[in-house]
């Protein structure tokens, strides 16, 4: 008996697909997880203060045993700022997108005053060893107010910048603004001689053009004058000249002066190369006797490195890196264009200035004397940083593909067991804008008047007139750019992804996806389901 071939396709017949590479299926996966960008942001941002906490504990017991205010004086002061900070945390996700949208202003003008008061002699401190003056001393307290402004600035450009379209250069244009707030700010942190935290404040205005739609060639005009800026403060004199001689000669492995301008890199090189790839275990780092200065603050990443080792270290890495994608990923995925430009700055600003500190650490970049966020000691500035990641993990809960799986299957156990409380759809949307007469003619139109359109639509029948009284809904919020309330007073939202409503309940969803489906592919939708009783 012979065999016989296959037969090829003819025609127009469909062929098989190509086999999915690994790339495309994760992404398909990752796509598919309602939630998941929410749930991953917390399991990180946990696990970064976690090991935070412990290496403060590690990293401190030298400096607070000297100053006799007991072994674990400094830790458990940590210990209390990421009290405060994880209550600002679960603030942050109680917060509307709106309420924060109308506190963003007053936000700014906080962190100009306090720019501006840092400056004043008498007010403002420093640290001879950091060389800048960016403290201002408030009893036991020290509040560093370019934290503050590295967040404003983010927040208020996530707020001008929503929804604008970039027409020129005029004092009228919001890009143009916001320009210049954003370069009076930046001229003030240089002026206190912090050249890393004004790093970290261009990383986030960068982001925040990039995402709002600015011209490529506008955004590399104005990083490169960053650059030029900064080189120039470098290379002037001083005590950030010697910092620059100092990187490069680290840079090519010429330690000439380890007891002079070198030594703390010279130390957090040892403290690197003593961990291994296990390290020495926690609590046992020798570099923390006062062999590295600044061990519980700057150069903590050295002593997580000695301590944990390799292994350690990477996994601190990767848990930013981590941060940095499923931040960008809500971005993207965003409700609105505001909640997406906030997501990206506050991304930006915490993960570029843990690369900016990791970075000098190793001897890729030059000191800058940046803090490492959720890890290093810090006062204020752990509690900023903190409640900047509630307002991140905020923007992922009012994805719509989250809203729509709270509203099937109710709210997560964390959100049930801290009382917050399940986001509103309508919440946050974008304002009205030229259409905005349309919008106000369209919801002034009456109840008789819809009556009347569905009347006229199609006939009798409670799923009939659901899906038309749904259709005149989509018809208001598109003229005026915001979700309605849904039928039945029950809360309605667009799920852009799925093309589908969601409403309160869970039968109501299936039925209001089957009907779309069937609507656009022109074919029903059948399952084991009971049908609707009727009434």
């Amino acid at each position: 008996m012979t065999a016989t071939k296959p037969v090829a396709p003819m025609g127009n017949a469909p062929r098989p697909k190509a086999k999915q590479g690994w790339i495309a299926g994760v992404k398909e996966y990752l796509d598919s997880r309602a939630g998941l960008d929410y749930l991953m942001l917390r399991i990180i941002i946990f696990l970064l203060i976690g090991i935070g906490v412990i290496m403060v504990f590690s990293s401190s017991m030298a400096t607070s045993y000297v100053q006799s205010t007991g072994v674990w004086a400094d830790a458990i002061r940590q210990t209390l700022m990421v009290c405060l900070g994880l209550f600002m945390f679960w603030l942050a996700l109680r917060l509307r997108p709106s309420l924060v949208r109308k506190l963003v202003p007053w936000v700014l003008l906080l962190s100009f005053v306090l720019l501006i008061a840092v400056l004043i002699p008498g007010i403002g401190t420093g640290r001879e060893e950091v060389g800048s003056q960016s403290w201002i001393i408030i009893g036991p307290a020290s509040i560093q107010p370019s934290e503050l402004a590295r967040v404003a600035i983010g927040l208020y450009g996530a707020t001008a910048l929503a929804d604008k379209v970039h027409k020129g250069f005029g004092l009228k244009d919001p890009f143009t603004m916001y320009s210049l707030i954003a370069a009076a700010m930046m001229g003030l942190i240089m002026a206190q001689g912090d050249v890393g935290m004004a790093a970290s404040f261009a990383v986030v205005v960068i982001f925040t053009l990039f995402f709002a739609g600015v011209n490529w060639i506008a955004i590399a005009l104005i990083g490169a004058l960053g650059v030029v800026a900064t080189i120039a403060l470098f290379v002037g004199g001083g005590f950030r000249s010697h910092r620059f001689h100092t990187y490069f000669d680290a840079l090519r492995g010429n330690f000439l002066d380890t007891q002079g301008t070198g030594f703390q890199s010279y130390q957090g090189y040892l403290s690197l190369a003593d961990g291994g790839l296990t390290g020495v275990g926690i609590g046992q780092s020798r570099a923390k006797w006062f062999y590295l200065p600044e061990a519980k603050n700057d150069y903590i990443f050295a002593i997580v490195g000695e301590e944990l080792g390799l292994l350690g270290g990477a996994l601190v890495i990767l848990l930013f890196a981590l941060l940095g994608f499923f931040g960008i990923r809500t971005a993207l995925r965003a409700q609105s264009q505001f909640q997406a430009l906030m997501a990206a700055t506050l991304t930006a600003g915490v993960v570029g200035q843990a690369f900016f500190n990791i970075g000098y650490v190793v001897g890729l970049l030059p000191m800058t004397g940046v803090q490492l966020p959720m890890i290093s000691a810090g006062g204020t500035s752990a509690i900023i940083t903190i409640a900047s990641m509630g307002l991140l993990a905020n923007v992922a809960r009012h994805e719509p593909m989250q809203i729509s799986a709270m509203q099937n299957y109710g709210r997560p156990l964390f959100d049930r067991i801290f009382n917050i409380p399940e986001p509103d759809p309508i919440d946050g949307a974008a304002k009205p804008g030229r259409h905005g007469a349309a919008s106000r003619r369209a919801a002034s139109r009456t109840t008789a008047q819809l009556t009347a359109e569905r009347a006229s639509e199609t006939g009798a029948g409670r799923n009939t007139e659901r899906e038309v009284l749904q259709r005149s809904h989509n018809r208001r919020a598109a003229a005026d750019g915001t979700e309605q309330r849904g039928v039945d007073g029950r809360r309605a939202g667009y799920n852009r992804d799925n093309v589908r409503y969601t409403e309160g309940r869970r039968g109501d969803t299936r039925r209001a996806r089957d009907a779309e489906r069937e609507k656009r592919f022109g074919q029903a939708v059948t399952d084991n389901r009971r049908p609707r009783e009727k009434r």
